[in-house]
């Protein structure tokens, strides 16, 4: 028969390593930095609500915010971690930041999409743009073309051009 002194520290084992298996991004089920996970959303007043506070700005072409229309800029659905990324970026760098793009329809689609969430699109300034160039890590070409950077946290920072798609996997330190 079996004790309660020892039953008690097999089951504590058991759940310590039931609890490392199945924890997220962790364990044999977890597999790393890219997997999605369950976020918290945000919706586009409690979005601007953040940008505001941090002194953050944000523009469309369209001069509206729905999430359904190309050419507005919606923050609808956008991932928290996503706007915390935004105010430590603007806190890090001491940048003027526009954002000009986040979860409308209108950009490619995937699992870490502007739709989804996981992403902003930030006007070019040689201020912004020094600073990417200077802390962060060249990571090479993606597929179309754009240069790409990584923070030290794991985000992307892609040149596009005329804008800055950034991929927020976490709030970058916030």
């Amino acid at each position: 028969m079996v004790s309660r002194m020892t039953l008690r520290p097999v089951l504590t084992a058991l759940a310590l390593v039931l609890g490392a298996v199945f924890a997220p991004g962790i364990g044999v089920l977890g597999s790393g930095a890219t997997e999605a996970h369950a976020v918290t959303k945000l919706t586009h007043a409690q979005a601007t609500a953040r940008f505001s506070s941090s002194g953050i700005t944000w523009s469309s072409s369209g001069g509206c915010s729905n999430r359904n229309v190309a050419t507005c800029t919606s923050f609808d659905q956008l991932n928290l971690a996503t706007a915390q990324g935004a105010q430590t970026l603007k806190s890090a760098t001491g940048c003027a930041l526009n954002i000009t793009g986040g979860t409308e329809i209108g950009h490619a689609s995937g699992t870490y999409s502007h739709w989804n969430g996981y992403k902003l699109d930030y006007g070019k300034s040689t201020c912004l743009t020094n600073y990417i160039h200077s802390a962060f890590s060249y990571i090479g070409l993606r597929g179309d073309g754009a240069p790409q950077y990584q923070s030290g946290s794991g985000n992307i920072y892609a040149d596009e051009g005329n804008h800055w798609d950034v991929l927020y996997y976490n709030c970058g330190g916030c």
